[in-house]
């Protein structure tokens, strides 16, 4: 009998949101994401030290910036060796306001990719969707290097990219809901926000019925549930990247999985046609408190993940 995560898999791309490589080998997703805090993660656990130390041997004498790069490398290789799609590799969240470090970090995370001998079509930067990010990746995607734009939490974000032509956004469900919920408080209905009425579903809906509307040719890839109401409710979308005990749900559930996103009824349905400029971005950013504060947050926690995962690089190195 088909499992939902099957059912899934016929109208969706299944991405797995994990540093874990078993979770990717029992899954078999097409593609993978990583974030900084699932590397710091991943190098935490005793199976994969042997990429710490090995990065340590070949190159233990570069600067740690370089170090942590020639790491997210190793786990992106071990991971393309797993899947037959892409990898997401993160450029430093430190980096997210300064477009030409940004700019110069993901040539370097490519460079290093290819002398592995892996084509730059099976990697996707991940910048995070500020406007100077969201300006790099289009001098990077002009440049053969694939994007993916993360902590991307409302409809001026996804314009601003579709503009600058990215490969891949992937707007963030559960944390607007767990903002939407907080919010609420002691009002928060939980049965009246569940599947499509879910303010994270309704955000990635708005953004994928308006590309579908427009034929705008960037994958919309949901991300950041927290439950498998939020992605049963997205079915149809481009790709979906889900967390191992997400993952794990969703195989051993046998109740129907039906399409909800579809690009025929973004079409009938056209929204109206927006502008976006960088006033515009800012400006409607700006009068977005969820994705304005939501933004913020998450690059100060990944921020904070790249300089622990520093410290453990330098650690190594004086062993």
């Amino acid at each position: 009998m088909s499992n939902q995560l099957d059912s899934l898999r016929q109208f969706t791309t299944v991405v797995a949101d994990t540093g874990d490589f078993e979770t990717m080998r029992r899954h078999r997703p097409t593609d993978a994401t990583t974030n900084p805090s699932l590397i710091l993660k991943a190098v935490g656990q005793e199976e994969n030290r042997h990429l710490l130390d090995k990065v340590i041997a070949d190159h233990g004498s570069a600067p740690v910036s370089d170090l942590v790069d020639q790491l997210l490398v190793a786990f992106g290789r071990e991971i393309l060796g797993i899947i037959p799609g892409r990898v997401s590799t993160e450029v430093d969240a430190r980096l997210s306001f300064d477009t030409q470090a940004s700019i110069e970090r993901a040539r370097q995370i490519i460079e290093l990719y290819e002398r592995a001998g892996i084509a730059r079509e099976r990697v996707l930067i991940k910048l995070a969707s500020t406007w100077e990010g969201i300006q790099a990746a289009k001098v990077l995607q002009s440049e053969g290097i694939r994007c993916n734009m993360t902590l991307l939490f409302c409809l001026p974000q996804a314009l601003a990219c579709a503009q600058a032509k990215v490969q891949l956004i992937s707007p963030f469900v559960g944390r607007i809901y767990d903002w939407h919920k907080k919010a609420a408080g002691a009002q928060w209905d939980e049965a009246a926000n569940t599947g499509a009425a879910d303010p994270g579903v309704q955000s990635v809906r708005r953004i994928y019925d308006y590309y579908k509307a427009y034929d705008i040719p960037t994958e919309i890839m949901g991300a950041s549930f927290r439950n498998i109401g939020q992605i049963r409710a997205l079915a149809g979308c481009d790709l979906l990247t889900i967390s191992p005990d997400l993952l794990n749900q969703l195989s051993e559930s046998t109740e129907p999985l039906e399409r909800q996103l579809d690009p025929g009824s973004a079409k009938r349905n056209a929204p109206e046609w927006l502008a976006s400029n960088e006033v515009a971005f800012r400006t409607e950013l700006n009068q977005d408190a969820m994705a304005t504060e939501k933004l913020a947050e998450g690059i100060r926690a990944f921020a904070a993940d790249g300089v622990k995962l520093d410290a453990i690089i330098a650690q190594a190195r004086q062993k």
